[in-house]
C-alpha cells in the first residue's frame, strides 16, 4: 500500500470495507442469507431454552447447569457480534463498517472467544471435583465459589484482548481499507494495515496461545485426573455412570478446539474467509445437545 493512501488516514478515521467471501457468486447470496439465518435464529432459540430451562427448574440449580448457562449466554453473544453484520453483507451488501463499530467488533469477537475457552477450564475444573473428590464437592463447588469463578473468567477475558486491540487501532491505515474476512478479525486488520505488521502479528500469536493452548492444558489435565479416578471404580455401570457425566463438556470442548484447529489449517489453504462464515453459525449449533441434555433432567 503507498505511502501517500497511509499518510492521508491520519486526517480522518479509516473506513473498513468487509470484502466476505470473493468466491460467492452474487446469485447464491439470498439462498446463503437464508441458511445462515435459520441456523443464526436457531442459535438464539436453542440458548434461549437453555437458559429458560436452567433459570426455572430448580433440579437444574446445580453447578454444571451455572456454568452452562454461562455457556449459552456467551453462544449468544458471540455469534450475535458477527453474524447480523455477516446478513447485512449478504441481503444488502453493506460491507462498510466504520473505524470505532470495527474495533468494537473485534474487541468483542475475541474477548467472547477467551471467555468460552476460560469457561471449559472452570467447566472441566467443576467435573475433576465432582469425579475425582465427591465428598468435597458440596464444601468445594458452592454458589459463592461458581460466581467467583465464572467471574473470573468473564474479566480475564475482557481484559486479554485490550493491548492487542488497543495497538492495533493506533496502526497507520488507507482512508478506505479492504478487510478479505467477513468481519473485523485481529489478523485480517493487521494485515491490511501500511504499518509493519511483525509486533502485532507476535503480540496476536502470543495472546492466541495463552488463550489456545493453556486452557487446552488445563482440562487435558483435568481429564487425566478424571480418567485415572474413573478408571479405579471397579463396576462397569459405575464408571459409565461417571463417564456420562462428562459426556456434554467433552463434546463442546471438542467441537470448540478441533474448529481452531481446523482453522489454522483452512487459514494457510486460503479457505480461511469461508471456513469462518461456516464456523460462527453452524458451530456454534450444538444448543440441540444441551437442550436434549437438560430435558432428560426435567
Amino acid at each position: 500500500m503507498d505511502a501517500t493512501a497511509c499518510n492521508g488516514s491520519k486526517d480522518s478515521s479509516p473506513v473498513f470495507y468487509l470484502v466476505g467471501i470473493p468466491t460467492l457468486q452474487g446469485s447464491l447470496f439470498l439462498p446463503v442469507f437464508f441458511i445462515f439465518l435459520f441456523f443464526y435464529l436457531l442459535i438464539l432459540v436453542g440458548n434461549a431454552l437453555i437458559l429458560v430451562a436452567v433459570v426455572t427448574e430448580p433440579r437444574l440449580h446445580k453447578p454444571m447447569y451455572f456454568f452452562l448457562i454461562n455457556l449459552s449466554a456467551l453462544d449468544i453473544l458471540f455469534t450475535t457480534t458477527t453474524v447480523p453484520k455477516m446478513l447485512s453483507l449478504l441481503l444488502l451488501g453493506d460491507h462498510v463498517l466504520s473505524f470505532p463499530a470495527c474495533f468494537l467488533q473485534m474487541y468483542l469477537f475475541h474477548s467472547f472467544s477467551c471467555a468460552e475457552a476460560f469457561i471449559l477450564v472452570v467447566m472441566a475444573y467443576d467435573r475433576y471435583v465432582a469425579i475425582c473428590r465427591p465428598l468435597h464437592y458440596p464444601v468445594h463447588m458452592t454458589p459463592q465459589t461458581n460466581a467467583a469463578l465464572a467471574a473470573s473468567a468473564w474479566l480475564a477475558a475482557l481484559l486479554l484482548p485490550i493491548p492487542a486491540v488497543a495497538q492495533t487501532s493506533h496502526m497507520a491505515f488507507a482512508s478506505t481499507v479492504y478487510i478479505y474476512h467477513c468481519f473485523c478479525d485481529h489478523l485480517a486488520v493487521v494485515q491490511a494495515s501500511c504499518s509493519d505488521t511483525t509486533p502485532q502479528t507476535l503480540l496476536g500469536f502470543c495472546i492466541a496461545m495463552v488463550v489456545s493452548f493453556l486452557p487446552l492444558l488445563l482440562v487435558l489435565l483435568s481429564y487425566a485426573h478424571i480418567v485415572a479416578s474413573v478408571l479405579r471404580i471397579s463396576s462397569r455401570e459405575g464408571r459409565s455412570k461417571a463417564f456420562s457425566t462428562c459426556t456434554s463438556h467433552l463434546l463442546v470442548v471438542g467441537t470448540y478446539y478441533s474448529s481452531i484447529a481446523i482453522a489454522y489449517v483452512a487459514y494457510r489453504a486460503d479457505l480461511f474467509i469461508l471456513y469462518q462464515f461456516f464456523k460462527k453459525v453452524v458451530k456454534r449449533n450444538k444448543c440441540p445437545i444441551h437442550i436434549r441434555k437438560c430435558a432428560q433432567l426435567l
